[in-house]
């Protein structure tokens, strides 16, 4: 078993990144530009599922952990996707900071199908894009 453990300080209110982070059908809102052409959504709440047509093939993410008070959210990966992945399991989570700051700590585990360190590069773009788009998103 894998893990990618990445933080990032963003200036912005927490309240804000917390609006885009938890918004689980809403992710093409915030991607990187050109990696997500559809997401078609089945259920709502704890076990929903996004169906995610990207650039590299279908991936199916299931909504595991949803806690608004914490602003933490957890999803799981559909063993079947393309990126290099098994048992993926990934927590997001926005800590408020001084100054209208927040942090956001995005930590997974996974079972590299592959290369180890190409499987924890894939993770980590997808952290610092996902992150990038919504400071673009922001305006910051």
């Amino acid at each position: 078993m894998a893990s990618m453990d990445y933080e990032e300080i963003i200036n912005a209110s927490a309240d804000k990144v917390w609006a885009f982070l938890s918004d689980f059908p809403a992710l093409d809102k915030w991607a990187a530009p050109g990696s997500i052409s559809h997401i078609e959504m089945e259920g709502n709440g704890i076990g929903a599922v996004r169906a995610i047509t990207s650039a590299v093939g279908l991936i199916r993410e299931k909504l595991e952990i949803f806690d608004v008070a914490a602003m933490r959210i957890g999803y799981s990966m559909d063993n079947e996707t393309p990126l290099p992945f098994k048992d993926y399991f990934a927590i997001a989570k926005v800590t408020k900071l001084p100054d209208n700051r927040c942090m956001v700590n995005w930590q997974s585990t996974f079972e590299p199908v592959g290369d180890v360190d190409q499987a924890k590069k894939v993770a980590l773009d997808l952290y610092t894009s996902g992150l990038k788009g919504i400071r673009k998103q922001l305006g910051i």
